[in-house]
């Protein structure tokens, strides 16, 4: 396959995590009889601008029209958004004549902030379910489509240039990266500024995040990459950021080019970046690091079954459905998920096929031992399971390495 940002064939292997089921196709009770489509799941990187890519690309049609994965079911993910909304509103004098736009908004639960302020916004989410709840219950204007650029110039045409756009954990999600900064580009006012926010690379392969990898996630960026794609649309990152936010991340700052400087944080990581983005042993290393943790892992829960302990799993997250589905842990050792959103209560599992219930059970049921596969969220998720662990409850947390909490 020809590389998603500068279009080179011949990418360099990294993992093959095998066929496994589309992570967010949950399944329904009478849906458990039927077959399951698998696709292959193999991670790549580009040599000449660095980009990690998986090589194979599932229709977004398929992934996207209806989702199962709303952001305000998450505290956190709520509050980091109200945190960058209230700083971008101050910082650049947004008011009643801006306004701001969030690529994959989702429901609404970043644009929301803005728009209690007064300030008009506009959110663009394929999943028209999502899309519904942002206008129903936020009151967030959302258009029910996929980003790009033919989108992109329509808007800018009939007057809708933003002041900010925000594409908060999307572009790994795209597959024409090139159309969809090249519509930034379009929509974009002369001053105005694009947020982006996406898991960062190098935190992936420090902390063995290998779960982040499913069929959704197309591309994992370094800033190296991510600097090659903008400038090729007439955008310079002008400011950088490294987030803990989703097991480590990268915000960044981009403007039309030439009309803002470039800030020392950008070329200090390009700098650093430099010692590990095109060195081929950083990608070995990593795949050695996944099956050491797979046979870490499987080793304590074949352990705790063999002493008679019930183990539950928290999170029916995609990337609890790339761990499970790669290191083949499933019904032989879990008994039940639990998940939050109510979306998902009552669904099953792709490929592992285990029931998710609401969050309480693991009180009235009382599990010796909870897979937490939403580890990104570990902190929020003990704090509201605190019953849970004073009961005796433990929580098994599996990157970047196995420990139990």
């Amino acid at each position: 396959m020809a590389c998603r940002i500068c279009g080179q064939v011949g990418l360099n292997s990294i993992l093959s995590l095998g066929k496994t089921p589309l992570a967010n196709a949950l399944l329904r009770e009478d849906q458990l009889g039927d077959g399951e489509s698998t696709w292959p799941l193999d991670l790549a990187w580009c040599p000449d601008c660095s980009l990690a890519q998986i090589t194979e690309t599932v229709p977004p049609e398929i992934l996207f029209r209806e989702y199962a994965y709303f952001s305000s079911f998450s505290d956190t993910m709520v509050a980091h958004a109200k945190t960058i909304a209230d700083r971008l509103r101050e910082t650049r004098k947004l008011g009643p004549n801006s306004l701001a736009v969030e690529i994959a908004s989702n429901d609404g639960y970043l644009l929301q902030w803005y728009h209690k302020a007064g300030v008009p916004v506009l959110g663009i989410e394929p999943a028209q379910n999502i899309a519904r709840v942002a206008e129903a219950e936020r009151g967030v204007r959302t258009i029910s489509e996929f980003f790009g650029r033919e989108i992109a110039d329509q808007l800018a045409k009939s007057g809708q240039r933003a002041d900010v756009i925000h594409a908060n954990n999307v572009l790994a999600h795209v597959a024409d990266l090139n159309g969809v900064v090249a519509g930034f580009a379009a929509m974009l006012k002369p001053d105005g500024v694009v947020v982006v926010e996406a898991p960062y690379l190098k935190d992936l392969l420090d902390h063995v995040e290998f779960d982040t990898i499913y069929h959704e996630h197309l591309c994992y960026f370094s800033l190296t990459a991510l600097t090659r794609l903008f400038q090729q649309h007439g955008l310079t990152i002008v400011d950088v950021e490294r987030l803990k936010i989703h097991g480590g991340s990268l915000r960044i700052f981009a403007a039309h080019t030439n009309s803002a400087d470039v800030q020392p944080s950008v070329l200090r990581l390009l700098n650093e970046e430099s010692a590990w983005v095109r060195d081929a042993k950083s990608y070995e290393t990593f795949g050695k690091r996944v099956e050491a943790l797979r046979s870490d892992l499987i080793s304590l829960l074949d352990s705790l079954k063999a002493e008679g302990k019930r183990i539950a799993v928290y999170g029916a997250s995609a990337k609890g459905s790339t761990l499970l589905n790669y290191f083949g842990i499933g019904q032989k050792q879990l008994d039940f998920v639990v998940d939050r959103s109510t979306v998902k209560q009552g669904l099953y599992t792709p490929g592992t096929r285990l029931k998710i219930c609401d969050p309480s059970r693991l009180v009235t049921d009382q599990p010796d031992y909870c897979l937490l596969l939403t580890w990104n969220f570990a902190e929020e998720i003990l704090k509201q399971q605190t019953q849970y662990r004073q009961q005796g409850g433990k929580f098994i947390i599996p990157i970047p390495e196995v420990r139990v909490a």
